[in-house]
């Protein structure tokens, strides 16, 4: 596979890092049909697969209904789930998928580009600006200070603000597959990032990059990812992958990374569901 394939960085993405390799942290995992479903503290279900095809046969406008509807029946019956993600890509064979979704509830939410690229393009050695520190974090207080400025940059509701926090430490408290980066200016956290490796494949995901609007623009962002990218190095892994936002994307972009494909979440709440429970 060559750096800069698309065809072949999609292939290994699909081969790699999809279905359990997404849902390390799940406090359960339920198998249905092509589909796998997570439950997480917090109150947060979570759903993926790597194909929409049944023992039928490839995925059909009757069949992706009958697995939404049979997603929700699932979640409705697991009162602490307040919320569930629904994780699309857009290069999936999924007919009538947005529909059935939004039927059923969901609502969409931001698109993402899906980005691949040697870690080596990141990991360079650069100049910090004036007075930016980059370190890994790991104590709860300072986990929880980045936490707290990246809801605040992706302007989180507080119940959910509040359920990824506890997510993200019972994660730390139970396993050592994730780590924390901040960037700071005078101990203030004003960018940061997680870099999660994913065990048995050549990958390691860098996620949750935020920085504060007034500190873009300086080569911050561009730091965390360099040591976010040593560090997978450092772990054995050759690729690095992300969900980028339009801020994000052309940075990754800049420094040699390729839009594979793209993903789009869809949220169901229960305090939206009116269906029949």
């Amino acid at each position: 596979m060559t750096d800069t394939d698309p065809a072949a960085l999609l292939e290994a993405y699909d081969s790699q890092l999809r279905r359990e390799a997404e849902v390390p942290s799940a406090i359960s995992i339920t198998q249905l049909g092509p589909l796998v479903l997570a439950t997480y503290l917090g109150g947060r279900g979570f759903v993926t697969y790597r194909d929409l095809a049944t023992d039928a046969g490839p995925a059909t406008e009757a069949s992706v209904r009958e697995l939404v509807a049979a997603t929700l029946t699932h979640y409705r019956a697991l009162p602490d789930i307040t919320h569930v993600e629904w994780k699309t890509r857009g290069h999936d064979h999924a007919p009538g998928l947005h529909d059935a979704l939004t039927a059923a509830g969901f609502e969409v939410d931001e698109t993402e580009s899906v980005m691949i690229g040697d870690a080596a393009l990141l990991a360079l050695d650069l100049e910090l600006a004036d007075g930016v520190t980059v370190r890994r974090v790991s104590d709860e207080a300072e986990v929880l200070a980045m936490l707290a400025m990246q809801s605040e940059v992706f302007d989180d509701a507080p119940d959910e603000a509040a359920a990824h926090a506890e997510q993200i430490l019972h994660r730390l408290r139970t396993a050592d597959d994730m780590e924390m980066w901040v960037a700071e200016i005078d101990g203030q956290v004003v960018s940061a990032g997680r870099l999660e490796p994913v065990e048995g494949t050549e990958f390691a995901g860098i996620w949750g990059g935020s920085t504060r609007p007034e500190h873009r623009g300086r080569g911050i962002y561009r730091s965390l990812t360099a040591a976010r990218a040593r560090s997978a190095i450092k772990q054995g892994k050759r690729w690095i992958n992300s969900d980028s936002t339009e801020f994000s994307r052309p940075i990754l972009e800049r420094s040699g990374l390729v839009k594979v494909s793209t993903t789009t979440p869809y949220v169901w709440k229960r305090s939206r569901d009116t269906g029949p429970r």
